[in-house]
C-alpha cells in the first residue's frame, strides 16, 4: 500500500511547459515598451501570484512602470504561443498513467486562476485526465502560495490528510506553501534553480522524483 493517499500538483511549470512561454512572451513585451529584457526580473515572478508580482515590476522598472501597457503585450504574446499549442514538462504523462495504476486521486493547485488551469489543461491534452472538480486556482482561497490555503484546500476536496497528500512544484514559493500545509513536497524546478533545500526531495524530472520518494518503484 503507498504511502500517500493523494497527489498535488503545481500546473505551471510541472505539469504545463508554460513557465518558459510566460517569460518569453514577457521579454517580447518589454522590449516592444523599449525596455530592458531583464530575463532574471521575469523569472523572479515564478510561482507568485500575478498581484504580487507588481511591486517587483515596479522595484526594476522604476515607479513610471506602464503595468498596464505591459499586461496587454504580454498578454498578446502569451495568447500567441498558446495558440500554437502547450507543451506537457517531461514525464507527465508517464506519471500520470502510474497515477492511474495506483488508483491514487490526483489533483491541481495553482497560483494561477481556476480558469486558466481548466483551459490549459485541455489545451495542452490532459484535460481529461483530472477530474474539473479537483482544479483549483488561487480564485478558490483566501491567500495564495506561499501560504499553505490552496493546498488545505485541495486536500480537504480530496478526503485526505495532508500527511497522506505528495505534491510535485517547480517553484520555492510553491515549497513553501506545501511544507507550510504538512505535506510530502518533490521540488522540479523549471525556469531556476531552487534557493532553498527545504523540498523533501529535488530532482532533475517528475519520474526521477517519483521514483525517489517512493511513488515509483
Amino acid at each position: 500500500m503507498s504511502r500517500f493517499g493523494a497527489v498535488i500538483f503545481d500546473l505551471d511549470g510541472t505539469l504545463l511547459d508554460t513557465e518558459a512561454l510566460m517569460i518569453e512572451s514577457g521579454l517580447a513585451a518589454l522590449v516592444a515598451l523599449d525596455l530592458p529584457p531583464r530575463r532574471d526580473v521575469l523569472q523572479s515572478l515564478v510561482g507568485i501570484a500575478s498581484d504580487q508580482g507588481e511591486g517587483i515590476l515596479r522595484a526594476a522598472f522604476g515607479a513610471s512602470f506602464d503595468l498596464p501597457a505591459m499586461e496587454v503585450h504580454w498578454q498578446t504574446e502569451m495568447d500567441s504561443r498558446l495558440a500554437a499549442g502547450i507543451p506537457l514538462r517531461p514525464g507527465v504523462d508517464a506519471l500520470l498513467d502510474h497515477l492511474d495504476r495506483l488508483s491514487l486521486p490526483r489533483a491541481v493547485a495553482t497560483n494561477s486562476q481556476t480558469s486558466w488551469a481548466v483551459t490549459n489543461l485541455d489545451r495542452a491534452g490532459i484535460g481529461h485526465r483530472f477530474e474539473r472538480h479537483f482544479l483549483f486556482g488561487r480564485d478558490r482561497v483566501d491567500a495564495p502560495k506561499p501560504a499553505p490555503d490552496l493546498f488545505l484546500h485541495a486536500a480537504r476536496a480530496l478526503g485526505q490528510p495532508p500527511a497522506r497528500c505528495l505534491v510535485f512544484e517547480d517553484s520555492d514559493t510553491g515549497v513553501a506553501a506545501a511544507l507550510a500545509a504538512g505535506m510530502t513536497v518533490v521540488q522540479v524546478p523549471d525556469q531556476r534553480p531552487p534557493a532553498t533545500e527545504d523540498a523533501h526531495l529535488v530532482a532533475a524530472s517528475l519520474i526521477e522524483g517519483a521514483r525517489g520518494i517512493g511513488l515509483i518503484p
